[in-house]
């Protein structure tokens, strides 16, 4: 049974590999996310394969890729709303902002859906407000995961400016969105 099995899931990757890897690389920003994703995709599959027959496989493959998309973009944007949220204490604030409990609620609804493409909507308003240097550093750095050394590398930067300016842009971006929160949760 095992034999079986292993050809099974070597027919399914040479069946479904090319176009499961095109629909992953549609919703990812580059190839090695895609490439990590599609690997866990197998790897569970592998491990479900082992345990009993999946009825459409195609199916489920497209389903857990879209999973898995979803929890990589979702603990992205967890560290992007931990890193310009305050901290407890910051800046005086005596309410503290709660978008992720707001953002990264496990429900899909309309309205998460709604609230959540209202953030990056106004994210990216609030950081085209920014100077050009700022911003871009912010963009490389939160939304590219572009380490800080390979930035001054690319920029001829001294990593204390980049690490100046993003926090700028931070602090930028916390008093914008601070301000959709409190819309948000006075409606």
């Amino acid at each position: 049974m095992p034999q079986d099995n292993n050809s099974h899931i070597i027919q399914t990757i040479a069946s479904y590999g090319k176009s499961l890897l095109g629909f992953i690389r549609k919703q990812v920003k580059n190839d090695a996310d895609a490439e990590d994703i599609l690997q866990d995709v197998w790897y569970q599959f592998s491990n479900v394969v082992n345990a009993g027959p999946i009825e459409q496989t195609s199916a489920w493959l497209y389903r857990v890729a879209k999973n898995k998309i979803i929890d990589k973009h979702k603990k992205h944007t967890e560290t992007l709303l931990e890193d310009m949220l305050p901290a407890s204490g910051d800046d005086d604030d005596e309410d503290n902002l709660d978008f992720q409990s707001i953002l990264l609620t496990e429900a899909t609804t309309p309205e998460t859906a709604y609230l959540r493409n209202l953030f990056w909507e106004q994210l990216f308003i609030a950081l085209d407000e920014l100077p050009e240097n700022q911003r871009q550093v912010f963009i490389w750095q939160e939304l590219d995961d572009m380490p800080f050394e390979e930035i001054a590398q690319k920029t001829g930067e001294n990593i204390n400016t980049l690490v100046s300016r993003k926090r700028y842009a931070v602090l930028h971006l916390r008093k914008r969105l601070k301000q959709l929160y409190k819309e948000i949760t006075e409606y």
